[in-house]
């Protein structure tokens, strides 16, 4: 269980589902609609929904086509947006305090990019007292092999591998896929 105390509720984390991060990834219609599920799923129990939007000067400024989020995927205007410049989502942003406002100590995570803030936003959690599930279809990224990364496909599948594993003291961490999450009784 969470470390944090007086944080009993669980919230879906989606992150950066944006035209500029997911335009090429692998999959992505496959996980874009993961992710769609997911978050009718949290909805439907009143789960909060906690989006966060990547941005940078050079390719993604906020506010334009590539900052935008996914047409397949909208926000409820009452859901909160955290922005951010770093690939871990609590660095140097508001998540920390938006998630203590929502009582929440346990992140279930989906979004894009695998290798980069999906795995450092993990780990970010665990080490702030966290419980943190991956679901493992519902993350993905880009091909980065002529950058000598493997193959997007075995990135997943490695990110899912050793997340199953993870632990901490005090805090749980895991994979679940789209099909057996259930947050009814998570709030």
């Amino acid at each position: 269980m969470t470390t944090l105390t007086g944080r009993p509720r669980t919230a879906l984390l989606v992150i950066d589902v944006q035209n500029g991060v997911v335009g090429d990834a692998h999959e992505r219609d496959r996980v874009v609609a993961n992710i769609a599920d997911l978050v009718g799923k949290a909805r439907a129990v009143q789960v909060p929904v906690v989006w966060v939007a990547h941005s940078d000067e050079g390719g993604m400024p906020r506010g334009s086509q590539a900052w935008q989020y996914v047409d397949e995927l909208r926000r409820d205007e009452s859901e909160p947006l955290v922005h951010k410049t770093f690939a871990d989502s609590f660095e140097d942003t508001e998540l920390e305090a938006v998630l203590a406002g929502l009582e929440v100590g346990r992140l279930v995570v989906a979004g894009a990019q695998t290798d980069e803030c999906i795995r450092s936003t993990l780990h970010g959690a665990i080490t702030r007292g966290y419980d943190a599930t991956l679901v493992a279809d519902a993350h993905t990224t880009e091909d980065l092999t002529e950058w000598g990364a493997p193959p997007p496909a075995q990135v997943i599948s490695h990110t899912n591998m050793y997340w199953s594993g993870h632990r901490a003291p005090g805090r749980t961490a895991g994979t679940i896929d789209t099909a057996d999450v259930d947050f009814s009784g998570r709030g």
